[in-house]
């Protein structure tokens, strides 16, 4: 964070400040704000949030035992540092990153890109980075910090010399993106894709289309709007762009992206290659993060990046340098004998689908898909309708062998049962220590397994453990 001092947080915040003996007004704090005890360091910001399950006045003691100059509270706590009190402090957090963003940037030299979209806001995220990195100093989320604390403490770590900001904005309600995208002004924003994920949250899939468009409401004047030309509801946000006076730069694989456009597409177990045309030039890349879906995330991290003035060519070079998206986002495991591929962090009825291709795609003649497949969260009335559609899908790709786990899951398995996999081609475990005891007899050489689940079920530790068994 950049240096403040104690009365211009206090002010940001709209808190009361309790000074620590021998602490005044115009003290000077410039360490990282955390709302994590364990990871404040000296001179650092401990934001005491209070939680589900927990409560971070309790842990102000260890903050200061870590180093921490100041505490941002909701009410006064007994602990040897300065403190200010304020009425909320998620939004606190909130108004203090709007406030060190709006110094930055007031500088001139920090632009900001807000992601968003069903699926893919990390990957592209950490695509894009990987190309501005090149440029200059850039900030981006840890993981998927995309949420009402995740954002802010993003946006928090830029300095004056901070040259991009990039901002992975997630949401499960209405209003939750305008509020991120508030924050920042943004100069660019990219949106991914409207589907299903959290379609329980918002109430179907229009409402998500609304959601998602808060983004592009949100943007700068004069800004620029990166829209998906092959999902008719991105493109749909379109006018959205037009009334803020933003530049709409399309991508896609179809004839409508007519700024950054992927032809000749050839998906490998080691990667994807495909020819990229750039505003008329064209140049070939080959990805080797796992998976066809990737492409159309490749394709909006190039457009941001050009639109910031990054050459074309400089940005597929630095994406080829990519290995993995994230850790356990299609992460290859395992070995050459059977290959994992963990994409359990998270799963969508679309990003299911887009694994289980990926699976069927990267699979030779002979050797063998296995899917360990467990819940989808978020999807309210939608859930029983949608695991059976992946239950379906997996017996339509082909897929040899089907492993169900845990009990929200189940529907798959029935569905996949009910479709054709009976002959023990599908199978249902309660538990993943169960699953794994059965794929530990079960997986052979020349097996590709993919893992895919929500983070809720689990799904990501098998994957791992599966890893390790097989390496």
């Amino acid at each position: 964070m950049i240096a403040l001092t104690i009365a211009q947080i206090a002010h940001a915040v709209s808190g009361e400040a309790h000074l620590a003996d021998g602490a005044t007004p115009d003290s000077l704090i410039t360490g990282a704000v955390d709302t994590d005890s364990r990871l404040i360091r000296p001179g650092g910001v401990f934001v005491a949030k209070p939680g589900e399950e927990t409560d971070g006045h309790l842990f102000v003691g260890a903050a200061v035992e870590n180093g921490a100059a100041l505490a941002i509270v909701e009410r006064r706590v007994e602990a040897s540092v300065s403190q200010i009190v304020v009425a909320d402090a998620v939004a606190a957090l909130a108004d203090l990153a709007r406030e060190v963003v709006g110094r930055v940037k007031a500088l001139g030299d920090l632009r900001v890109v807000g992601i968003t979209g069903s699926n893919g806001k990390t990957t592209t995220k950490n695509l894009l980075a990987r190309i501005l990195e090149g440029e200059s100093e850039t900030v981006a989320p840890k993981a998927s910090f995309n949420n009402e604390v995740g954002a802010p403490l993003t946006m928090l770590r830029v300095t004056e010399s901070t040259r991009y900001l990039v901002s992975e904005l997630g949401a499960s309600a209405p209003g939750e993106i305008a509020r991120l995208a508030g924050l920042v002004d943004p100069d660019i924003g990219v949106v991914l894709m409207v589907g299903m994920a959290h379609a329980g949250g918002f109430g179907g899939i229009e409402a998500t289309f609304h959601a998602k468009s808060e983004l592009v409401k949100s943007l700068r004047a004069g800004g620029v709007a990166v829209l998906n030309a092959d999902d008719a509801r991105v493109a749909a946000m379109a006018p959205f762009a037009e009334e803020r006076g933003a530049t709409v730069r399309w991508f896609g694989r179809g004839p409508a992206a007519t700024d950054v456009r992927a032809d000749d597409v050839v998906v490998t177990a080691s990667g994807t290659s495909f020819t990229v045309t750039v505003d008329g030039v064209s140049l070939p890349l080959r990805l080797r993060v796992l998976g066809e879906h990737h492409v159309m995330n490749a394709l909006a991290a190039i457009a941001a990046a050009t639109a910031l003035g990054v050459s074309p060519a400089d940005a597929v070079a630095r994406l080829e340098t990519v290995e993995i998206a994230e850790r356990w986002r299609m992460q290859p495991l395992g070995s050459d004998r059977v290959r994992i591929i963990n994409d359990a962090y998270n799963a969508s009825p679309d990003s299911m689908a887009a694994a289980l291709r990926t699976l069927a795609q990267i699979t030779g003649p002979r050797e063998r898909t296995v899917a360990v497949l467990g819940a989808m969260s978020e999807l309210g009335e939608y859930a029983e309708e949608e695991h059976d559609r992946v239950g379906l899908l997996a017996v339509r790709l082909g897929i040899q062998r089907i492993v169900i786990v845990g009990d929200p899951a189940r529907r798959m398995y029935l569905e996949a049962v009910a479709q054709g996999s009976w002959d023990n081609e599908a199978v249902f475990f309660s538990t993943a220590d169960e699953a794994f005891e059965y794929l530990q007899g079960e997986l052979r050489d020349g097996d590709r397994v993919l893992v895919k689940s929500s983070n809720s079920a689990g799904l990501r530790f098998l994957g791992d453990r599966l890893g390790e068994s097989f390496s």
